[in-house]
């Protein structure tokens, strides 16, 4: 049994979002928000049902269509038969991967010192002239991948332009 608390701090405003994985042999690339003007946010993400025996390289990072710019470590984070209740999460800054949290037993995360928060904020500014999305990106051999993970934004405008919603 895993039980997952998340302290909620400053930001008043979650969005969420289901993915299902199903990728073929190869690396893919899933639109998980939409963000207009900036933003200050967290995000974390839940299994909901397990992963495939091969997901790696793991990370977010934002993309306007044109340039990609990293969230997390591109190296990424393997989630591998991670059961449903299993945690991902960005729990570092942009060099450090993805931390995921397995629900095979109990477990606790807590932050690097006393007072930070469990989580890492971060900003992103999105391109004005173009739809700008935090995105997930994994790789599998498998043919194809299973699994679905729910993913969570909890986010504050940082300008009158601010805005999250699901991709």
């Amino acid at each position: 049994m895993t039980a997952t608390a998340i302290n909620s701090g400053s930001f008043a405003r979650r969005v969420e979002k289901a993915i299902t994985l199903a990728g073929s042999n190869a690396t893919v690339r899933t639109d998980l928000f939409k963000v207009s003007g900036s933003v200050k946010m967290r995000i974390w993400g839940v299994v909901t049902t397990v992963i495939g025996a091969n997901h790696t390289a793991g990370h977010l990072q934002v993309d306007d269509g044109t340039a990609q710019d990293l969230i997390t470590a591109a190296a990424g984070v393997t989630i591998s038969t991670f059961e449903a209740g299993s945690l991902i999460s960005k729990e570092g800054l942009v060099a450090t991967a993805l931390t995921g949290t397995q629900a095979d037993q109990g477990r606790v995360e807590e932050p690097a010192a006393a007072g930070d928060p469990s989580l890492q904020e971060f900003t992103v500014t999105a391109n004005p002239a173009a739809d700008t999305h935090i995105e997930y990106s994994y790789a599998t051999t498998d043919t194809p991948t299973t699994g679905a993970i729910k993913w969570f934004c909890e986010w504050e405008p940082m300008d009158d332009n601010g805005l999250v919603e699901a991709a």
